[in-house]
């Protein structure tokens, strides 16, 4: 995997993907950015986000369950001090659908967390804490 991270201006950047995307990413104001984009450290946990919702999501549709919508809300906490990583990250899922099995969507977190999750589970090899849970709301 290749990606390329070109200065534009003042603290932005274009990054740009081996398959082809790219996406903005600027500093804060404090920083001479001018907001015209994500930070990387949101960017990476949105990526933690992104990797594991597509596990979920495959694991869901290989247990044939019938989901309506799905999403994942982080919440990290960073070091007070240079360099300010992440200690600590949260993955709430909430997965909406018919008659769903919870023992479905339970599994399909846990596989996620433990076995497939490469974003996560590298970060929490580095240090961070990574924790998963899950809410289900079956649809009307």
């Amino acid at each position: 995997m290749k990606a390329r991270v070109k200065w534009n201006e003042a603290m932005s950047f274009v990054a740009e993907s081996d398959s082809g995307h790219a996406l903005v990413m600027d500093g804060s104001a404090e920083i001479g950015g001018r907001n015209l984009g994500p930070r990387p450290m949101e960017l990476l946990l949105m990526g933690v986000g992104g990797c594991s919702s597509i596990d979920v999501m495959l694991i869901l549709k290989k247990s044939r369950q019938q989901v309506t919508d799905c999403w994942v809300e982080l919440d990290a906490a960073r070091a007070e001090t240079e360099p300010k990583v992440f200690t600590r990250i949260h993955l709430h899922f909430v997965v909406t659908g018919r008659d769903l099995a919870e023992a479905h969507v339970k599994r399909a977190v846990a596989l996620s967390a433990e076995k497939y999750c490469s974003a996560s589970i590298m970060l929490g090899r580095g240090g961070v804490t990574v924790t998963h849970d899950y809410e289900l709301r079956q649809a009307g």
